[in-house]
């Protein structure tokens, strides 16, 4: 499961406790003003509680408070977009649309409880970032002048968002395929399974000339079908010198966790495609930051370097 980064919320745009009035004494705030802030920002009944005083529809908003000289203000280090006001409201307006289906940005924001102009950043937001789409929503009566209405709808990629359990059906799935067909039916999944991922690159990894570079073209190849593949050249070491190729995200290690044939066929089909012997260091199946294999620069001693096309080496 593309994406983009998380929102940040500049200090004291959405912090009731970060009002002060501009009259106070430095290092004495206004009561006053503090009560009306945390009083302006309550939110109505059928409102988000947690919309940020830009997004809540009262006609009084208070203004941050400028920093007291001499005072810094406390630095903000990323956070999830979840964790901040605009990525709750954010993710408030997706989980509406999901739910109840494509509507317009009005009925968002009287459902909200949002400003029509908050309800359309976020909802434009989710446009560019992919997670939802527009159409027209259909006319009813006598056709009038103007567009008709847009009506906002999630992609898949926004319903990607709160989850889905295709995971935990691989494993289930797999389960009752060694329950009922056998080990050997699970290891023979396992290997059609990384036939299909790399034989359309085959041709391009054959045409690289050596171990290294063929460990390169295909950690770009594995790159494009989403594990985010990588090499780097290592020395002498326990191993011995060559390639490591890593692997930093597996889409199937959830079920690998269970079912290791999906490890073990992935091995023996690199060491297939690159023509020479190659061994597994870690895989995120086992709780390591990356999948990695190594890939000697030559063959270990007494062991026959196969050919990229999976025959032996004269």
């Amino acid at each position: 499961m593309k994406n983009s980064g998380p929102t940040q919320h500049q200090a004291g745009a959405s912090r009731p406790g970060a009002v002060a009035s501009a009259q106070a004494t430095p290092g004495q705030p206004d009561q006053a003003a503090t009560a009306h802030a945390a009083t302006a920002v309550q939110p109505t009944p059928g409102r988000l509680a947690h919309a940020t005083p830009a997004e809540a529809t009262p006609a009084h908003q208070p203004a941050p408070a400028e920093a007291t000289p001499g005072h810094a203000t406390p630095a903000h280090h990323p956070v999830p977009v979840q964790a901040t006001p605009e990525g709750r409201t954010r993710h408030e307006v997706a989980r509406l649309l999901l739910e109840d289906g494509p509507m317009t940005a009005g009925v968002v924001a009287e459902r909200l409880g949002l400003t029509p102009a908050a309800v359309r950043r976020h909802l434009d937001a989710l446009v560019a970032d992919g997670e939802a789409e527009t159409r027209d929503a259909p006319r009813r009566g006598p056709r009038g002048r103007g567009r008709p209405a847009k009506l906002f709808l999630l992609t898949e990629t926004g319903r990607a968002r709160f989850g889905h359990a295709y995971d935990d059906l691989a494993v289930a799935a797999i389960r009752f395929l060694a329950e009922h067909a056998g080990e050997d039916a699970v290891r023979a999944f396992a290997e059609r399974r990384v036939a299909a991922l790399v034989e359309p690159h085959r041709a391009a990894v054959n045409a690289a000339d050596g171990p290294a570079h063929r460990a390169e073209a295909l950690a770009a190849a594995l790159t494009r079908e989403g594990y985010a593949a990588s090499t780097r050249q290592v020395g002498a070491s326990a191993t011995g010198a060559g390639a490591q190729l890593c692997q930093h995200h597996c889409p199937v290690a959830h079920v690998a966790a269970e079912f290791p044939q999906l490890c073990e066929a992935e091995t023996e089909a690199f060491a297939k495609l690159l023509g020479t012997h190659v061994q597994r260091l870690a895989t995120i199946a086992r709780g390591d930051a990356a999948c990695t294999t190594h890939v000697p620069a030559e063959n270990p001693p007494g062991l026959q370097a196969k050919a990229p096309d999976g025959g032996e080496r004269e």
